[in-house]
């Protein structure tokens, strides 16, 4: 029996997760404009709304384009502390290569707790690609801006013997706007999060040259992956 080895490396993320206290959720792959944008302070100019960049089901409802939508819906029925790790397929409006799909896989992660800090998120992820690439992976953190957190950084890695870094991640801590639009008081409680393509990761992790040949259905490709 083969087991597919985008559900592999999933599982295996989530077993590390479930291990520093995170519940696993999911969430809906149609959303609304809120949960997607608005409510994660994207712009209503912003480029990523455009019909090039995001799938319309009409004017109020994309298709996801990532999980971290699921944050916000997550603490409409959840008071903290509380540590989510959510799995699902995304969707954006992409030219198909070697390195970009229009579906995707992508796993969000966020921790809200009192005195949650900088060290804390970096030493979440930190645990995390060690966990999977060995001791002897480099990592840097590179400041970078997204709406939804401040500060926010991109996490890069770098395998022993390789010369170029590879960006695998983007995080950061909680933007006290989003944390209002979760239904939490952000002058008693702070929170990090973070959002890693799934299908880069596991293709770094298995050797794997093109992203396409996860979404194919070749028997040839699948049957090299066990259980």
């Amino acid at each position: 029996m083969s087991y597919h080895p985008l559900a592999q490396f999933i599982d295996e993320i989530l077993v590390i997760f479930e291990s520093l206290g995170f519940e696993i959720a999911e969430g809906p792959e149609i959303e609304d404009e809120w949960h997607n944008f608005d409510g994660l302070r994207v712009p209503a100019d912003h480029p990523s709304r455009d019909v090039q960049d995001t799938f319309w089901l009409d004017s109020k409802h994309p298709l996801r384009t990532h999980t971290t939508s699921v944050d916000l819906r997550l603490m409409e029925g959840e008071k903290p502390p509380a540590r989510f790790i959510i799995p699902g397929r995304c969707f954006r409006h992409e030219a198909t290569d070697q390195h970009h799909e229009a579906q995707f896989y992508q796993i969000d992660g966020f921790a809200i707790d009192k005195d949650i800090s900088f060290a804390d998120l970096m030493g979440t992820l930190e645990f995390l690609i060690k966990r999977l690439y060995g001791k002897q992976v480099e990592l840097r953190f590179v400041p970078h801006h997204y709406p939804f957190v401040e500060p926010g950084l991109d996490l890069h890695i770098r395998q022993k013997g390789q010369e170029e870094w590879l960006e695998v991640l983007g995080a950061g801590i909680l933007h006290p706007e989003v944390l209002k639009n979760m239904r939490v008081d952000p002058t008693k409680w702070q929170g990090f999060a973070f959002g890693m393509g799934v299908d880069r990761l596991m293709m770094l992790y298995y050797g794997i040259d093109d992203i396409r040949l996860s979404y194919v259905n070749d028997f040839r490709f699948l049957k090299q992956f066990k259980p």
